[in-house]
This record gives structure tokens, C-alpha cells and sequence, in this order.
């Protein structure tokens, strides 16, 4: 089982893996490009990714978008990151699949608004990632030079490879989770969900 593998092992098998989607490899090599600081692709095209890959389905279904996640602590405007959505537009064009682009520096500033709770500023974008509803989103890859990758993976490779999805009880509320472990139980059946832990309290995210 991959997921019994030495870590550097499971690595080799994640960028094989995630290779055979080739819109993520495409986006990931198109993100490279620009020149986004702390960037990563991250959350469902990764994992979604294996879970087709494990249960035999084409790579790209089911996957709904492509999440880039970037970290500009230096500029905090909308126009910024507006800027950054823009210049993804024209990087992207041609691919068959909506890529969203987000600078996580400035969530905490929009968060409360939309959501009604308030979100304590994140200090890099693997910290955005770490408060995923599931431990199973919290992946994030970049495309670094000499065809290197970047795998930032707080929680491990084994569920992913698994098909486990496990709460990450940090920011996202039990209803999140359990909506979210819903909806991805309906197109990959084949997913063992845990139950979110009963003694925790905590705030809704605004991440998938």
C-alpha cells in the first residue's frame, strides 16, 4: 500500500499521480509563470485527483475548479489581488477548467463580513491551508525550478491515498465538514468519512 511507503516514496507516487491530470499540471506550470509570492495550487484538484486516480476514474472528474492560493502581506488592496485575478485570466485562457486565484493575506479583512466570524490573519499561505474543514485538503503543490515540486502536506499522504477524510476541527464548524464529506461521498462513494469530534467548538470557514 502506498500509503505504508517511506514519505520520500509516497512523494514520487503523489507527482505521478497528480501527472496523469493533465489540466493540473497545465495550471500548475501556467501558475510558475506568475510569479505569485508563496504561491501553491492546493485543496480539491489535489486530492480529487488521487481519489479518481485510486478508484479508477478519469483524473479530472468531479473536479469543479483549480484553487491557487498566493500570500502578498505587502499590499493588501483588492486592486492587488484584482490584479493578480486578471493576469491569471490571460495565463489560464484556453484551459478547460475556472482556476481561482486568492491572496490569503488579506482574508481576515473580507471574512467577517461575509461569514460572522471573525478570522485571525494569516501569516503565510501554509497556514491558510492548515485551517481547512478536512485534513484531507490540506495539500498545496508548486511547480520550483528544475521540474522540482514544492508538497506541502501538514497532515501526511496516507488518507489521501487511503480515501480517508478526517476533520480538521481549527476554524471550520461540524456542519461545514459534514456538508462538504457529503457531497464528495456522492461522487466518490468509495470514501470512508470520519465523524467530526463532539467536544469541539469552532467557527466557520470560508474555504472548501
Amino acid at each position: 500500500m502506498i500509503s505504508r511507503l517511506p514519505l520520500d516514496e509516497q512523494l514520487e507516487h503523489l507527482r505521478s499521480t497528480l501527472s496523469r491530470n493533465e489540466v493540473l499540471t497545465e495550471v500548475l506550470a501556467r501558475t510558475a509563470a506568475l510569479g505569485l509570492p508563496g504561491w501553491y495550487v492546493t485543496a480539491g484538484c489535489l486530492f480529487q485527483t488521487v481519489w479518481n486516480v485510486v478508484t479508477d476514474r478519469p483524473p479530472t472528474s468531479g473536479i469543479k475548479d483549480y484553487d491557487v492560493f498566493y500570500f502578498d502581506a505587502d499590499d493588501l488592496s483588492w486592486e492587488a489581488e484584482d490584479a493578480a485575478i486578471k493576469a491569471g485570466r490571460g495565463v489560464f485562457s484556453g484551459l478547460p477548467a475556472e482556476v481561482e486565484i486568492r491572496n490569503e493575506a488579506r482574508v481576515h479583512l473580507w471574512y467577517e463580513d461575509k461569514f460572522g466570524v471573525v478570522c485571525p490573519p494569516y501569516e503565510s499561505t501554509e497556514a491558510a491551508i492548515d485551517s481547512f474543514a478536512a485534513t484531507t485538503c490540506c495539500l498545496g503543490v508548486r511547480a520550483e525550478a528544475n521540474s522540482k515540486w514544492r508538497v506541502y502536506a501538514p497532515h501526511g499522504l496516507s488518507d489521501v491515498f487511503n480515501l480517508i477524510v478526517r476533520p480538521n476541527p481549527v476554524l471550520a464548524p461540524r456542519s461545514v465538514y459534514e456538508a462538504k464529506a457529503a457531497r464528495w461521498r456522492e461522487q466518490w462513494p468509495e470514501l470512508t468519512v470520519l465523524e467530526w469530534p463532539s467536544t469541539s467548538t469552532t467557527a466557520p470557514s470560508a474555504r472548501s
